[in-house]
């Protein structure tokens, strides 16, 4: 699965450049604002300023039209005069920042049917409703009525209580706080100090976020931290998850459009390599419990269903493709259909949608602990782990699959190569209609060394041989092993039949990274495959992902005679070898990843060049 990313150097630089002239026009306008402000007398201030006391009231009551200042005046009033009392219901039923994201939904979408949110009753008229309102009754931890995902869609526009009910739990540095995740993004990392110093931030808000899954942020005295420390961890976990749930909306969002699905399933070496693994291994699929995790337009539940499974629950978290999924299970005679006193009726069908995170489904228990034989799941993004869906697939796995079932594809493996000027927009510069344009190709190769390139790269554009960067069991690792720092050499690669490397001198302009997932004849004993993506395969929706370095490093095979006092890796005194570094890890905005790149030309008498580390985030 893959969502909106840069797709070439092009694109990415022209994103950029627009973003550059909006900042500049900001700027330009702020200093027109300034003027006119100087310009404005102090009654035109005081006017303003009452105007502005009436845009103040912003926060609409749930149940009347009343308007309030702040969240906390506003459920005062909502419990004296409509008794509803939001915070012992979220004490009552420990609901997170989703739980009561979903219940404002809810309770807005109830009433707006007049409709009682506790009881469900219909009334006449919203007065009829406001005096019918009561306490919450009959409610249970495990069946919560707005504890589906449908409600986290604002049910309000501009509904600014979403953004603000628990603005009374909050110290007043949110904004510092929102600031210094953001900061994170733009660090510049350019050498090893930095990197422990990014490490170790990184590491602060993955503990924070730990603390909070907990239900408590409290850190016990013996680390010394001050309760100003704890409420500033506090703060920083209610950005990190407010980031958490916008960027997660974008991310089900994308997965809306028809437009990527048909991508995905016109890409031929994909679906063939997933059809084949369950439908041409009947000893694994026949009769067995399948999970499908982000099962998108259902396909894959489709060929489980196709290849003999006894019940496919598949797993979606946008609501529109899970309504899709039900619909085309349906045209197909596959959907399982469930009646509305609880019973269900099989008939033909054997794929159950279901419209949920895999987060959210566990406390659910729609589907009970170690009951599947078989989790299938596309979860693959840019450079294998960008969107970090696999987290989810882990978490399913660890929850739902039985002790010995199997997990399709079951391994993953990263490889990497250098790039040459092939690979680059520098050849079709150097000839545009005879003219001479690479000054243009030149600039392009220097601003992609702080962007990340999806692209498709031709086999024969690589210089050097493939190295191994990492291998994933996904069977058995653990969630914390997506984050991995690898080291590799690189070497120029032959470039004949033979195998043998011609005497000659070559630039690398960058690394090249891509992906295999296998499903191995450990579970798929009748057919296993292999899903490539390789330069040197059918191109995939994947592409391949391209780190270009801030200077290429010129590259031979041959032993120099004389030593040079030249840099090595430069043109009078080429590399043998290249070394790289190479660090991948989940970065701090939800889904997206940092690529650190180190590379150290090694000359033939063992004469290091060392480059600083280059940063790249995915998102």
């Amino acid at each position: 699965m893959v969502g909106p990313l840069y797709k070439n150097l092009d694109t990415a630089m022209e994103d950029n450049e627009e973003e550059l002239n909006n900042i500049k026009d900001i700027d330009e306008d702020d200093d027109d604002v300034e003027e006119e402000e100087e310009e404005q007398n102090w009654d035109d201030w005081t006017a303003d300023g009452e105007e502005g006391e009436e845009d103040d009231l912003q926060l609409l009551c749930l149940f009347c039209e009343n308007r309030f200042k702040s969240s906390g005046s506003l459920f005062d009033h909502c419990f004296s005069s409509h008794s509803f009392d939001f915070k012992t219901i979220k004490t009552t039923f420990k609901l997170d920042f989703y739980g009561c994201f979903k219940l404002i939904n809810y309770v807005r979408s109830q009433v707006a049917n007049n409709q009682c949110w506790s009881c469900g009753s219909t009334c006449e008229s919203r007065q009829a409703l406001q005096d019918h309102l009561h306490e919450p009754s009959g409610f249970e931890n495990t069946n919560l009525p707005w504890d589906n995902d449908m409600y986290l869609k604002p049910y309000m526009e501009e509904d600014n209580l979403l953004y603000s009910f628990d603005e009374d739990e909050e110290v007043d540095d949110d904004d510092d706080t929102v600031r210094n995740v953001d900061g994170f993004e733009k660090m510049s990392i350019d050498d090893e100090t930095d990197l422990e110093s990014y490490a170790s931030d990184l590491n602060l808000l993955k503990s924070c976020k730990e603390n909070e899954v907990k239900g408590g942020t409290s850190v016990s005295a013996t680390n010394g931290e001050s309760s100003d420390d704890k409420r500033s961890n506090n703060s920083f976990v209610k950005a990190a998850n407010r980031d958490i749930m916008i960027v997660n909306k974008d991310y089900f969002g994308s997965y809306s459009s028809f437009g990527i699905h048909k991508e995905m399933i016109s890409d031929k070496v994909r679906t063939d390599a997933y059809r084949q693994a369950i439908v041409d291994n009947p000893s694994l699929i026949k009769g067995a419990v399948v999970l499908d995790v982000g099962c998108g337009t259902g396909i894959l539940s489709l060929f489980a269903a196709q290849g003999g499974a006894s019940m496919v629950n598949a797993v979606e978290a946008s609501g529109k493709m899970a309504t899709v999924a039900s619909q085309i299970a349906k045209d197909n005679g596959l959907l399982w259909n469930e009646a509305t006193n609880g019973s269900t009726k099989q008939e033909n069908g054997v794929v159950k949608v279901i419209n949920s995170m895999v987060e959210d489904l566990i406390e659910s228990g729609q589907i009970k602990p170690k009951s599947v034989d078989v989790l299938v799941s596309e979860w693959m993004g840019y450079c294998l782990l960008y969107e970090s869906m696999l987290s989810s697939v882990l978490v399913a796995r660890d929850h739902w699959l039985k002790p010995g079932g199997a997990i399709l594809p079951d391994t993953a493996t990263m490889f990497v190569a250098g790039f040459g000027k092939g690979a680059t927009s520098i050849p079709f510069w150097e000839n545009v209609y005879g003219f001479n344009m690479s000054s243009i190709g030149n600039e392009l190769v220097k601003d992609a060394a702080h962007i990340p390139i999806v692209d498709v790269v031709d086999g024969n554009n690589l210089v050097t041989n493939t190295a191994l960067l990492q291998a994933f069991d996904l069977a058995t690792m653990k969630p914390d092993e997506v984050d991995f720092t690898a080291s590799v050499q690189l070497e120029q690669k032959s470039s004949n039949s033979t195998g043998v490397v011609e005497s000659t001198t070559t630039k690398c302009y960058g690394v090249v990274l891509w992906f295999e997932t296998s499903f191995t004849s450990r579970f798929c004993k009748e057919a296993p495959t292999v899903l490539s993506t390789s330069p040197y395969t059918p191109p995939t929706h994947w592409a391949q992902t391209l780190l270009t370095l801030n200077e290429p490093i010129s590259l031979t095979s041959k032993t120099l005679t004389t030593k040079s006092s030249a840099m090595v890796g430069s043109e009078v005194n080429p590399a043998v070898k290249i070394g790289a570094r190479i660090s991948v890890a989940r970065g701090v905005e939800h889904r997206s990843i940092d690529i650190s790149l180190e590379v150290t030309a090694i000359g033939f008498d063992g004469q290091k060049q060392k480059w600083p580390v280059q940063l790249f985030n995915m998102r």
